[in-house]
């Protein structure tokens, strides 16, 4: 059974929140911590407010994520491949939070 992409609407939720989680730790909430809880270069956490509490203040949240962005390519997975495209999905918000996080 293949994974969905995550839905561009879903995508846009998910930027929106991590990007002001990085002005102000505070704010990001469970689609933002499931979204970066899960990409290469975050350890585990026992839960969001664990999460919130290992980043302290948004600026080394923001710091982690674009330090990791090379890491959270998937480029081990194909065109065609079972859950590529998911996966592809998963590229695409990473790079559009960095893409965020860049011009602030």
């Amino acid at each position: 059974m293949s994974i969905q992409p995550i839905t561009d609407k879903e995508q846009e939720l998910i930027c929106k929140n991590v990007v002001a989680a990085c002005r102000d730790i505070s704010k990001l909430n469970k689609r933002g911590y499931g979204f970066l809880y899960l990409a290469s270069g975050f350890i585990a956490h026992f839960n969001l407010d664990g999460f919130k509490e290992a980043f302290g203040n948004g600026d080394a949240l923001r710091r982690a994520i674009l330090s990791n962005q090379d890491n959270n390519q998937w480029r081990n997975f194909r065109i065609g491949e079972q859950n590529a495209e998911y996966y592809f999905s998963k590229r695409d918000v990473y790079n559009r939070i960095c893409t965020a996080l860049a011009r602030a």
